[in-house]
């Protein structure tokens, strides 16, 4: 089993910064990928950003690209730096990881979930 605790959500203007960060416990060496993925109200979750174990390989949302950075520190920890957020980047933040052996921006392959953490951007 793996734990994923998310940490680093709140409330900021139109235009500022937030770092998201999520420590994996548990089970880590069996981990390959990492990412993470928000559901805003109404909405279906849906990926942002993707790394591997290594951080050779990362994804992005198209929505996030030049925006947002994923980082993955470690084996056990993974980092989203979050600029030039705007409302619609509002949302619940979820940090996910799998045991695969291909990086994927699909919600199904990831096996653990984080319980979320709320990201508010106001206009």
């Amino acid at each position: 089993q793996v734990q994923l605790v998310e940490s680093g959500g709140g409330l900021v203007q139109a235009g500022g910064s937030l770092r998201l960060s999520c420590r994996a416990s548990g089970r880590t060496y069996t981990v390959f990928g990492m990412a993470w993925f928000r559901q805003a109200r109404g909405k279906e979750r849906e990926f942002v950003a993707a790394e591997n174990r290594s951080g050779g390989v990362t994804y992005y949302a198209d929505s996030v690209k030049g925006r947002f950075t994923i980082s993955r520190n470690n084996a056990n920890t993974l980092d989203l730096e979050m600029n030039s957020l705007n409302p619609e980047d509002t949302a619940v933040y979820y940090c996910a990881a799998d045991q695969g052996t291909i990086l994927s921006r699909m919600m199904g392959e990831y096996d653990y979930w984080g319980q979320g953490t709320q990201v508010t951007v106001s206009s």
